[in-house]
């Protein structure tokens, strides 16, 4: 097997800097990975090549990407999909999947890759994540839910009729006794995953957890078992990803404790999204023909045409019966027109196997570049018609919840407080003693205890704020609060010494940098606790300003500013960095500077 380092190297670099640049621009980053393999491979400069080695690499990434993915994802959250969730999924599905169907059987005939390209194009994938709701300031309206919900289930649903279209494609054709095969097949193995995975796991769970094994040797046997789920799934005919995806899916809680899944989780993720799977995705590149837009262009228009259409009018249709308006299905569908990961993957693994040809591979490419790019814009057109016809709903969750009331919490929720309900978490009592002084509601205990966080409301909390100095503990407290609770809004403080991979796993989890910058919170709070922060307010036209320029000069000292919420007339709302501060807005946040004992209110210089 040949392999070249040199061009493993610079597939890496292009992967790196492919996934920098579409970050940079909202975007996942697969699609500058793939970007990159376009523009710098074969299709375009030839700068980069392959070899085998590096065809394995990618492959062994992909399988891990899906076990990555199998960890990340919570089972419990399909059965809590909302009833518009599953009627947008199925809408969003079958619409866009029976143009693709007929559009493809009316030019080639050919049944098997038509079938195929009916469920590309009917996918979802919510490519953007929560970043774009918290741009359109929506992410606590009826609407998020839909969609993430929506998306979730159609996600998994999806993938599981990829692996099956593959399996009843190997006999190159569409008859009864391949179909009967097939589902045979499909139905033996997913019994032997829930048995193994739904059963025995759970049994065998408190008997790893007494052995207190080292993390990294938890996290080679969670990749050996999810390559053993991979290889059973190939002995089924079905593909090694559905594998090492369900078993993802059953290494739950109770399997493995909170901080070990989250630290298997993290390294899964550094190992697969870091590494080896953007090398898959800059060789997929590799494959993608321009000629398309010379010999099939009115096909490539017409997929991408149908695609979208069908996923924005099909949600609509299906999300009439909820009774919450067309108007909110047309937004739903305009949100779930992305497609992502799962869709690159099968699309270069049906090339591989020569179910579909290279014109079918690039225009799939094409289609899931081209309307995962229409997501932000559509979405914010969507919105704005909502919004224009006063149907843009709030959910019915209500209230913020604190994990941690240090002297910083305390001051934050304070605020918070004059226009929601907060409650306050802690194992420090004497903490909890000050809460309830100022009047803020107190549960004490540990906040990666989920009956802690049910009796401080967790279940119907829209916000949840986690301040406390230890970076561990506030990853493990977001990763609660949006996978076991479905808080939609999640803020956590993180140290200065959090590594990179921390922030990206909290990116991951779509939750937000408390404060827009790492901090010393410890510093913080001491400065509060002897009475040596100032108490700020000032206008800012950009928040991101006092992210990068946390240092400000008045005629008296340096001053560090610590911002904490938003205020305007009407509400007081969390400060980050991306929360647009209007006019007739202030930056609520606290100070240090020498000897500085009084509040003071000034309108700090920028530049």
């Amino acid at each position: 097997m040949s392999f070249d380092p040199t061009a493993l190297l610079l597939v890496l670099l292009a992967a790196l800097g492919g996934g920098w640049v579409a970050r940079r621009l909202g975007y996942p980053s697969i699609l500058g990975e793939l970007a990159a393999g376009i523009v710098l491979g074969p299709p375009l400069l030839g700068l980069l090549s392959t070899d085998d080695a590096i065809s394995v690499i990618g492959k062994l990434g992909v399988t891990l990407l899906m076990l990555y993915i199998g960890l990340h994802l919570d089972p419990s959250s399909l059965g809590k999909a909302s009833r518009p969730g599953l009627y947008a999924a199925l809408g969003g599905f079958l619409v866009p999947a029976a143009l693709g169907f007929g559009l493809m059987m009316f030019i080639d005939g050919d049944a098997v890759a038509a079938s195929f390209v009916a469920v590309a194009m009917g996918v979802t994938s919510l490519a953007t994540k929560s970043r774009i709701l918290v741009d359109l300031g929506i992410l606590n309206t009826r609407i998020a839910h839909v969609l993430m919900a929506g998306a979730l289930f159609s996600d998994v649903a999806a993938l599981v009729l990829f692996a099956a279209l593959l399996g009843l494609a190997a006999a190159g054709t569409i008859v009864l006794s391949g179909i009967i095969t097939t589902v045979v097949q499909a139905a033996l193995f997913l019994a032997g995953a829930w048995l193994v995975g739904g059963w025995l796991f759970p049994k065998l769970g408190p008997m790893v957890a007494r052995r207190k094994l080292d993390t990294s040797v938890l996290f080679i046997g969670v990749v050996g078992v999810g390559l053993a789920f991979a290889a059973a799934a190939e002995a089924a005919g079905l593909h090694g990803i559905l594998g090492a995806f369900l078993a993802g899916l059953f290494i739950r809680d109770g399997v493995l404790s909170h901080s070990q899944l989250s630290s298997i989780e993290s390294r899964a993720r550094n190992v697969s999204v870091g590494l080896l799977a953007p090398v898959f995705f800059v060789t997929a590149g590799f494959k993608v023909s321009f000629d398309v837009f010379t010999d099939s262009f009115l096909l490539v228009l017409a997929v991408v045409a149908l695609a979208t259409v069908g996923k924005i009018v099909g949600t609509a249709l299906f999300y009439v019966p909820t009774g919450y308006g067309f108007r909110e299905g047309v937004a739903v569908g305009a949100g779930m027109n992305g497609r992502g990961a799962v869709e690159i993957i099968v699309a270069e693994i049906a090339l591989s196997a020569g179910i579909i040809d290279a014109r079918i591979f690039s225009i799939l490419v094409f289609m899931a570049v081209f309307t995962t790019a229409t997501v932000p814009v559509l979405l914010t057109k969507s919105i704005e018609w909502l919004r224009r016809h006063g149907e843009l709903v709030a959910d019915d969750r209500n209230g913020v919840l604190f994990v941690g009331a240090g002297p910083v919490a305390l001051r934050m929720a304070s605020l918070l407080a004059e226009h929601h309900a907060v409650t306050l978490i802690d194992t420090n009592a004497d903490h909890g003693r000050d809460a309830i002084g100022l009047g803020l509601a107190f549960v004490k205990g540990n906040a990666l205890d989920e009956d802690i966080m049910e009796e401080a409301g967790a279940g119907d909390a829209n916000t949840v704020i986690v301040v406390t100095p230890n970076a561990e503990v506030n990853l493990l407290a977001a990763q609660l609060a949006t996978r076991r609770f479905g808080i939609p809004a999640v803020y956590a403080a993180m140290p200065d010494e959090a590594s990179q991979s921390m922030l990206r796993l909290l990116d991951d989890l779509g939750a937000e940098l408390l404060f827009g910058r790492q901090i010393d919170l410890a510093e913080w709070d001491v400065a509060v606790s002897h009475k040596a922060a100032l108490d700020l307010s000032y206008e800012l036209a950009d928040p991101e300003e006092i992210v990068r320029h946390p240092h400000h000069h008045t005629d008296r000292s340096t001053l560090s500013s610590l911002p904490l919420v938003v205020r305007s007339e009407h509400s007081v709302d969390v400060f980050s960095a991306s929360r647009t501060v209007k006019e007739d807005e202030q930056v609520v946040a606290l100070g240090k500077a020498p000897e500085a004992t009084r509040s003071v209110a000034f309108r700090p210089e920028m530049g």
